[in-house]
């Protein structure tokens, strides 16, 4: 009785330990996990599980700018366990990412984009034991094929966070309550730019942008752009000149 007093207040209770079996995954791709499910000392009742795909946000209000952890996705795994001292269960299972999933895999030193998977055992009468693991988000081939053009252009990404709140551009909007932005400077003193800062919204087929500039004497305008999957380094290159007027 006295260990199932302490496995309930989390001492000698059940542990989870989510393996990702991949070392990179790309917005919208499938993310192969094993759930591990290791009992304590005493025996316990688990309810499910519960997946939650987390990001670090900056945020700004009424007292100023902070930063919190943001649910992005969640799943939930109605399944049954009886735990006794002495099990072991491994859970496979594939996720599939949302195509707005921010990338963390980025040519920048200031890359503040932070993505983890949380896995949390439904516990009976228990604080809920969990396991927190960061993923690594590569970016899909037109996003590595718009940041080739970028550079082109003469724009190097300095900067990289995630952002609170809601994009709409021409035709589209983000939908998981935050966004990523990329931020741009030129590398010429020359240009008329102070910095762009560039959002990507994917969906099937096409990946739309929100591109923020910043221009000398002139403040901040909004731009938006939709590339359809297959474009060259140069065919973007050529509409981000002509958007930017480059």
């Amino acid at each position: 009785m006295f260990k199932k007093v302490l496995a309930s207040i989390g001492i000698g209770g059940a542990k989870v330990d989510t393996i990702i079996n991949s070392e990179q995954v790309q917005p919208g791709g499938i993310l192969p996990i094993t759930v591990v499910i290791e009992a304590g000392d005493a025996e316990q009742d688990i309810s499910g599980l519960q997946l939650n795909l987390m990001a670090r946000t900056k945020y700004e209000d009424d007292n100023g700018e902070g930063y919190r952890n943001q649910v992005l996705q969640t799943w939930t795994i109605n399944q049954q366990l009886l735990l006794k001292p002495g099990d072991k269960h491994h859970v496979p299972m594939e996720l599939q990412l949302h195509s707005e999933t921010p990338i963390t895999h980025l040519p920048c030193r200031n890359n503040q984009s932070q993505v983890w998977l949380e896995t949390g055992l439904e516990v009976d009468l228990a604080i809920d034991p969990s396991d927190r693991d960061p993923l690594s988000i590569a970016p899909t081939r037109t996003m590595i094929t718009c940041m080739e053009a970028m550079e082109r252009c003469g724009l190097r990404m300095v900067k990289a966070d995630i952002e609170f709140g809601t994009l709409r551009g021409n035709g589209f909007a983000s939908t998981i309550g935050c966004y990523q932005e990329l931020e741009y400077r030129p590398e010429s003193r020359l240009t008329r730019l102070n910095e762009v800062e560039l959002s990507f919204i994917t969906r099937s087929g096409v990946t739309h942008l929100f591109i923020e500039v910043d221009r000398k004497m002139r403040g901040d305008s909004y731009l938006s752009l939709s590339l359809p999957d297959g474009l060259s380094v140069s065919d973007i290159e050529e509409q981000l000149k002509s958007l930017l007027n480059l």
